[in-house]
This record gives C-alpha cells, sequence and structure tokens, in this order.
C-alpha cells in the first residue's frame, strides 16, 4: 500500500518566470505532469499534490486529473513542513509515502519500484534514494554502513575535507513508512541558517534508514533554472531518440532531431535533420520527414514524404508528398496520394484522392474532390471581411494559374478553370469557366518620351 506525496510549492525564483516552476514544459508535459507520470505504474493509492505559489494555476493545469488530490502549504518553510501538512489528510493512513519534488522530472518508474520494494523488504522506517555524482558540490552527503544503512546525513556546507570525498548524495527522493514519519514529523526544528524544517532532519528520529543507489545519477537532476531546464530536455531527447533507433527507426543526424514522448513512429520511418515532432503526432509506416520540418499534433499517413515542411493539428493521407515549404495546419485533411507542394498553404480543408497542388498556392475552407489538378497561383478567397465561407471544387476539375475563387462557390466535376479567372458564381460541371477581361492590342504603340530637364 503505498501513496505519493509531490511538492510543488516552490515559486522557483532561478527560473525568472510568473508561471510557477513545475508548470514548465519539458518535451510536451510540465514538470510536475511528468512527475505523476512515472508514478502511474506503481499504481498508488493516493496522490496528493502540496501546492503553495499560484496554487489555483497549478491545480487548473490537473484539471483532468481526478486521481490527484491538493494540499496547500501556506508559507513555504522547508520539506520537513511541506510534508507535515499531510498530517490531517493521512490521519489513520498505515501504508508508506513515497515523496517526490515536482521539479525533478527525469526519474523512471523502475527506480521508483526498485526504491519501494527495497523498502518494503527490508521494513525500513525509511529509504533514501541516493547517487553518486561525479561532482557533488552542493549536495548533502549520505554516509552509511557496509549494508547500506543510513548512518549520517551532512549538508554540503557543513562537511569537513573528508566527509567532501564521499560523492553519495541525497537526491531528495523517499519512501516512508507513514506512521513512524508521522510520529516524527513534530520533533522538526527550524534551527539553521534558514529558519526552515528539512525533511532529512527525521532521519534522527527513525530507526532502520536505508540508502538505495540509483544507477543512473541524472535521473535525480532537479531543475531550478533554464540552463538546468534545457540540460533535462537534452537528457530526455537522448532517451526518447535512443529508444526509438532500438526499435528500428532511422534518425539522421540525432542531435539536431528532437521528439516529444507523446509521438509515435510506425516501422521503417526515417526522420531527417532538424525536423521537430511535437504534440500528439503519428508518422505511419515507411515514412520519411525532413530536413527542415515540423510535424505537431498530426498524423503523417504511409510512406508519405514530408520535405521542409510544417504540418499542425491536420492529418495526411498515404502516399502523400508534401514541400518543399507547404504549410497545413487547422485541421486540414489531406487525403491519399495527393501531391502539396512549394509555397502552398492548406487551411481547414479536405483534399482530396490523387489531387495535385503543385506550388504557390493558398486553400482556406475549401472542399476539394479526387483528381483535381490546381494550377500554379490559385487562391480561395474565404474571408469576406466578416465570415468564413466554403469553397467546393469537384472531382476532376483543373483549375488554371492564377485563378482565384471567391466564396461562397461551388465548381462541378470536370470542370476547366481559364488562367487568370476570377469565379464568383457557381460553376456547371463538364464546362469551360473564363472570367477575365478580353484582352486587348494597341499597334504600334510607343511609350511616351520623359519629360526633359527643367519641363514640367
Amino acid at each position: 500500500m503505498v501513496a505519493v506525496a509531490v511538492l510543488a510549492a516552490g515559486k522557483g525564483t532561478r527560473m525568472k518566470s510568473d508561471l510557477p516552476k513545475v508548470l514548465h514544459q519539458l518535451g510536451g508535459y510540465s514538470l510536475v505532469e511528468r512527475v505523476l507520470q512515472s508514478c502511474r505504474p506503481l499504481t498508488p493509492e493516493r496522490q496528493i499534490l502540496i501546492v503553495g505559489y499560484q496554487a489555483a494555476a497549478v491545480e487548473s493545469s490537473l484539471a483532468g486529473r481526478s486521481d490527484v488530490e491538493f494540499v496547500e502549504q501556506k508559507e513555504q518553510l522547508g520539506t520537513g513542513h511541506a510534508i507535515q501538512q499531510l498530517l490531517p489528510c493521512l490521519e489513520g493512513y498505515q501504508g508508506d509515502l513515497l515523496v517526490l519534488n515536482g521539479d525533478a522530472p527525469l526519474l523512471r518508474s523502475a527506480t521508483l519500484e526498485n526504491l519501494i520494494a527495497t523498502h518494503q523488504r527490508h521494513g525500513n522506517a525509511a529509504t533514501l534514494l541516493t547517487a553518486h555524482l561525479p561532482d557533488p558540490k552542493g549536495y548533502g552527503r549520505v554516509f552509511c554502513n557496509g549494508d547500506n544503512r543510513v548512518t549520517q546525513i551532512v549538508e554540503d556546507r557543513d562537511c569537513n575535507a573528508a566527509q567532501r570525498q564521499n560523492h553519495r548524495v541525497n537526491g531528495g527522493i523517499y519512501c516512508f513508512h507513514w506512521p513512524r514519519l508521522a510520529a516524527a514529523l513534530p520533533k522538526l526544528s527550524a534551527n539553521n541558517d534558514q529558519q526552515e524544517y528539512y525533511l532529512t532532519e527525521v532521519v534522527d528520529y527513525l530507526d532502520q534508514v536505508m540508502a538505495v543507489d540509483v544507477d543512473d545519477y541524472l535521473e535525480i537532476n532537479g531543475i531550478n533554472d533554464r540552463k538546468q531546464l534545457a540540460a533535462a530536455n537534452d537528457i530526455l531527447q537522448n532517451r526518447i531518440k535512443d529508444d526509438w533507433m532500438a526499435q528500428g527507426i532511422t534518425l539522421i543526424n540525432p542531435d539536431s532531431i528532437t521528439i516529444d514522448d507523446t509521438v509515435v513512429l510506425e516501422a521503417d520511418v526515417i526522420i531527417e535533420p532538424n525536423t521537430h515532432l511535437r504534440g500528439k503526432t503519428v508518422i505511419g509506416r515507411g515514412s520519411r520527414i525532413g530536413p527542415g520540418s515540423l510535424i505537431e499534433d498530426s498524423t503523417i499517413g504511409s510512406n508519405s514524404f514530408v520535405l521542409f515542411s510544417v504540418v499542425s493539428q491536420s492529418q495526411v493521407g498515404d502516399g502523400c508528398r508534401l514541400g518543399p515549404y507547404s504549410h497545413i495546419r487547422g485541421e486540414a485533411d489531406i487525403q491519399a496520394q495527393c501531391r502539396i507542394g512549394n509555397f502552398v498553404e492548406v487551411k481547414k480543408s479536405v483534399i482530396g484522392a490523387q489531387t495535385n497542388v503543385a506550388h504557390l498556392s493558398y486553400l482556406g475552407d475549401a472542399l476539394l474532390g479526387e483528381r483535381v489538378n490546381v494550377g500554379a497561383g490559385t487562391i480561395t478567397a474565404n474571408y469576406d471581411g466578416v465570415s468564413k465561407h466554403a469553397t467546393v471544387i469537384g472531382s476532376g476539375t483543373k483549375t488554371g494559374a492564377n485563378s482565384v475563387f471567391v466564396a461562397p462557390v461551388q465548381v462541378g466535376e470536370g470542370v476547366t478553370v481559364a488562367a487568370g479567372s476570377v469565379i464568383n458564381r457557381d460553376v456547371p460541371a463538364g464546362s469551360l469557366a473564363i472570367a477575365r477581361p478580353r484582352q486587348r492590342i494597341i499597334d504600334n504603340w510607343q511609350v511616351p518620351p520623359a519629360p526633359q530637364s527643367g519641363q514640367s
């Protein structure tokens, strides 16, 4: 039986932000969401978030999580004081309490499972997650006997020269037997430079406290400033990309690629350099994305190619070719075997299968049938200054270069639209539409001479 408490009350002044530190984003999730995700395989009995600074904003960010409770720490007087706030809500609880930090988003679930298993197997009062750091400066040192029983925790500033040679540090992650912790919490004092109540002091009042070393010391990294946030992103990206390459995904120049861990990649996908995959994106089997592309909250079908293009909140079917420099956005639906070419923007439109929009066009609020050929420079003029209107173009239609469709307008199937036409009335199927002034030619035309200097 395990409950989880996440410390998320601090302001995070070193972030220099109006946003609470735990709500800063890392790979598509907030820091605190990542901490909660690491607990999911543990199936905790309760998950309690201890909030303080901008508590309402933190609670609002997790409004969809009915499994999370909130306890307010009105004054931020240290980690021990934060856990003291749980005494009323955990009264009578007889299980274990896992204590996590809301700004330490890199913990793996397997690490927490091992911490809890060790704690319960030995019947410990407390079990600390520790790490051996190459440079432990600034961290409290943990001293153990040969059985990993904790004998002493010494803050860095209080270490003597010999103690500083110990590189085992406290990761700030704990598993406690709650009844024994609850008995120790009222004994904490604020007799220190910061005048705060430190959770580490409870070790002095508990018997059988053990340390568990984490395999990868980077897991305990907390985030206090933008530089550490960037470093955490690098660590997370390396994990994500290593996992995908192990599953058979080709990443060309991985250091130039970013992939959120909400992204799904199917077999034999190739990701080219300088490509970024974000949000709830799915890339279908055998597709090639990039170089230089951004795909966000979108689905790309199988065997499609996206080159130097942006796709956001849209879907692209199988066997499509996008780019270079196309922009697909606003719930656009590009169906199978379409070509969307150079400098084409598609917004909130359905483009039927095997349709070709080769270059220099804008299609907004449009519905195109299958096998439509859109000439260069075709525009759907969908906005009248007040409202958006739809353009419908039937299957097999060909639009000439530099055509404009003034919505609302419907063009039937098999229509040919002459180049340079402005179509503002419906066109019946199987017809030729020409909507442009008749060409005039003036014979023997000469450009008038320029006025001489001094003449008006």
